[in-house]
């Protein structure tokens, strides 16, 4: 699997990469063989990018896989965590599940956002541990959306010095939507930003002016959410779209796209994956699973060739933009 240079930084990343959300029980209990077995899988196929968070499973996510990647040549991978979300013991409410965090864990920490430079500090020590790391190789401002202040005057200045000293090789900022991170492209020195679901066969937003700037100033865009969460990751569309309820006209037209890509002998899932990657400013395509099944189909849709002419016809009939 080819690896492309993440912006202006030496990290590399493959083409693929593993989004370890899923090995963090999201929405449902994931076991630990099965777990284990997943990010095998994905090294056996190439894949040496692996993203993850303390908010996937409050730091279950890590934790396994720092446990796979602990029998691992250290210079043949790269992760990236997260920092925004301070993980805080919470007894009290050990004996619930982590119901509004969306993971089937217990909820024996919960989060607190902290954008400032002692909490990111003390996150990423606390990932490092859980990873079983010496060093993380990408950090990702995470979900500063109500924050933009805090994490542009405190947590961004904190991973700006962290970089200089060589403690991490690239910092970024990754959200569910373009603008703040345009803003974080154009207003500081960031060498990649995490985009989910705002780049896709349904929403091209992001195309605009965020993909041109990211171009523009030597920023790595690590593209995650291609199947807005659903919709997108099935032959036939699901009725899941961005965590909720897809809206009907946004569903007639995930149909149509399916009928245009099956006349050129391309299956759904194969061209929202093709569509994002064939976008120059894309370093990578952050795909999440659970299973080893799916890190296998994952990587062989994304290895399979889809024809040019499919993305002239879907511009021609106004169903993605040109």
């Amino acid at each position: 699997m080819e690896t492309n240079q993440l912006g202006r930084s030496t990290v590399g990343v493959t083409t693929v990469g593993f989004g370890a959300a899923g090995i963090g029980n999201l929405y449902r209990t994931v076991a630990d063989d099965v777990a284990r077995d997943a990010v095998d899988a994905a090294w056996r196929a190439g894949i040496r990018y692996f993203d993850t968070a303390p908010h996937y499973g409050l730091g279950l996510s890590e934790r396994r896989l720092g446990a796979v990647l602990a029998g691992r040549p250290r210079d043949e991978f790269t992760v990236s965590t997260k920092v925004g979300r301070v993980l805080v013991p919470s007894p009290d409410t050990a004996h619930l599940r982590d119901e509004a965090g969306g993971f089937d864990v217990p909820a024996d920490h919960v989060r607190r956002w902290d954008f400032s430079a002692d909490g990111v500090r003390r996150s990423l020590e606390s990932s490092l541990a859980r990873l079983r790391l010496d060093r993380v190789d990408v950090v990702l401002i995470h979900d500063p959306d109500d924050h933009w202040r805090q994490a542009v005057e405190e947590a961004y200045p904190a991973l700006h010095e962290l970089r200089a000293q060589g403690v991490v090789g690239a910092i970024g900022v990754g959200m569910n939507q373009w603008q703040m991170l345009e803003r974080f492209v154009t207003e500081t020195d960031v060498d990649t930003v995490m985009l989910a679901g705002r780049y896709t066969l349904l929403d091209q937003s992001a195309a605009r002016t965020l993909l041109p700037r990211c171009r523009e100033r030597g920023v790595g865009v690590l593209a995650a959410g291609v199947f807005n969460s659903g919709v997108l990751a099935t032959e036939t569309p699901g009725r899941n779209y961005d965590y909720g309820p897809i809206p009907d006209d946004l569903y007639a037209r995930a149909l149509r796209i399916t009928e245009v890509c099956r006349t050129h002998g391309v299956t759904l899932p194969q061209a929202a994956m093709a569509f994002v990657a064939r976008h120059p400013a894309v370093a990578t395509l952050v795909l999440g699973a659970k299973t080893e099944a799916q890190v296998e189909r994952n990587v062989a849709l994304a290895a399979a060739p889809v024809p040019d002419a499919l993305w002239t016809d879907l511009v021609a009939e106004g169903l993605i933009e040109s």
